[in-house]
């Protein structure tokens, strides 16, 4: 009995227990409920404060655009009335103006036009004579100011680039202690001579008396050549295994000063860092002549010249400056085939100069347009350099020689009428007979004649232009 009386004891004060949480729970809820229901009226309350608030500055913000358009509408009508006023007096004043222009028309008996052809015609007569008058002395005096001013900018130019006359030889001559040496020269049999024009790539000539000539139109092989045989008269031991080793030896230090040349040319001339192989090629121009004229010596007075002019002008300096260095640049390389001016060309565009310079290089010769100022400069300085007065020289019967060359290279040719060697031999103009010769023929002789000139002349300055011209003429004469 105790046992049930104590388990239903403890029963129902587990159920208190369970009751009285379950009201604290429900307590908590009913709180929890309460807090929600008050945030959710207060967020309530200030959105829709927010809304009233917006409702108004709407209000507010429709107030003023309708009060601006009002605005607006008034300036609309004023602007409105100022233009029609504005239109209504240009009437009356162009009706105004209409109605005295009719009053002098009526008082002189001349109608508008009429009175400005007689205005114009006075004033015409009147300074007539005195506009020709100016017209004809601003034409003189630009004129000669022009050609005073020219004549200034050469001559000023021409000062920086006098240089020597400079002989051109195709031979250099070597002395000799006595004549024993040529004996051994010789050698047994030829082998020394052989041995060293195989060496050198030069002719010897050993018919003079106390005397050795070195013959070859390469002057840097003619030069190796020189100082190689002095070393060996010299050393005093010439065979062919000496004769070598003298050879590669004197070649390297001719390459040496040959680099050193060049890079002494381009800082005369105020250029550095160009490519070692350019700076070699122009080294080469110190053994180089043209009609004369040293190319070193050539291209450091040109250079000069066209500076000077570029400076006058206005033009790129830098551009005239490689211009003038590079323009015959093609004349000392020898591996390939071609003008001077072609490959002047090709070898600028390989090492990528500006198309500029390549310009210049091209129109030297006057073998394209001028393309730019520079290039004109480049040209003018050139001419200046080579023709002036004791800058090159040549035999005058080889000068007429090749000229008629050039000229009966031509007049061989079937249905030929005349033919002139112009600028030196650098060009030449073929006139036909047009009833002998076809515009497809002509084509064909022009092609010919090249041809012909190549073999003639197997080293040329520069590069000869064929013109072969067919002009067919009809007249007739009238009695009267």
């Amino acid at each position: 009995m105790l046992q049930k009386f104590f388990r239903k004891f403890v029963s129902s004060k587990k159920q208190d227990e369970v009751r009285q949480q379950a009201k604290e729970i429900i307590l908590k809820a009913n709180e929890e409920a309460l807090r929600i229901r008050e945030e959710a009226e207060k967020e309530a309350r200030s959105a829709m404060t927010e809304a009233i608030e917006l409702e108004k500055r709407l209000a507010r913000k429709e107030q003023q655009l309708e009060d601006r358009d009002i605005g607006f509408s008034r300036e609309k009508n004023s602007f409105e009335q100022s233009r029609q006023q504005i239109d209504r007096l240009r009437k009356e004043l162009e009706e105004k103006k209409e109605a005295t222009l009719l009053k002098l028309e009526k008082i002189a008996q001349l109608n508008k036009d009429q009175a400005r052809e007689l205005l114009l015609a006075g004033w015409e007569d009147k300074l007539k004579a005195e506009i020709a008058k100016k017209v004809k002395q601003a034409e003189e005096e630009t004129k000669t100011k022009a050609d005073e001013k020219a004549k200034q900018i050469l001559a000023d130019a021409m000062r920086y680039g006098a240089t020597d006359y400079l002989a051109e030889y195709t031979l250099s001559v070597v002395n000799l202690p006595n004549e024993d040496y040529k004996g051994r020269i010789i050698g047994k049999e030829g082998r020394n001579v052989r041995a060293f024009e195989l060496a050198t790539g030069v002719d010897v000539d050993l018919e003079e008396e106390g005397v050795i000539r070195l013959s070859s139109f390469d002057a840097v092989r003619r030069e190796i050549a020189r100082i190689s045989l002095e070393r060996l008269i010299k050393d005093g031991r010439i065979q062919p295994e000496r004769i070598e080793e003298i050879v590669k030896k004197v070649r390297e230090d001719v390459e040496k000063e040959i680099y050193r040349a060049g890079e002494d040319l381009c800082h005369k001339v105020g250029i550095f860092n160009l490519p070692t192989e350019i700076t070699k090629l122009l080294g080469r121009f110190k053994y180089r002549y043209s009609y004369g004229q040293n190319m070193i010596a050539h291209t450091l007075e040109e250079t000069r010249i066209g500076v000077a002019l570029a400076h006058e002008l206005k033009a790129d300096v830098n551009v005239v400056k490689l211009g003038c260095l590079l323009h015959d640049i093609g004349k000392v390389i020898s591996d390939k085939e071609g003008s001077h001016v072609d490959l002047g060309v090709e070898l600028a565009k390989k090492y990528r100069f500006p198309q500029a310079v390549v310009d210049c290089i091209a129109a030297h010769h006057e073998d394209i347009p001028f393309p730019t100022v520079e290039s004109m400069i480049v040209y003018i300085s050139d001419a200046v350099s080579g023709g002036r007065p004791g800058a090159r020289h040549e035999d005058f019967e080889e000068y007429l020689k090749r000229i008629k060359t050039i000229e009966d290279a031509a007049k061989t040719q079937k249905g030929v009428r005349e033919a002139y060697a112009l600028q030196a031999g650098r060009e030449l103009r073929v006139l036909v007979k047009p009833e002998e010769v076809t515009d497809d023929e002509a084509t064909i002789m022009a092609e010919k004649i090249r041809e012909e000139l190549e073999k003639k002349f197997e080293v040329f300055p520069g590069q000869i232009k064929v013109t072969v011209i067919r002009e067919y003429r009809t007249e007739a004469t009238t009695k009267i």
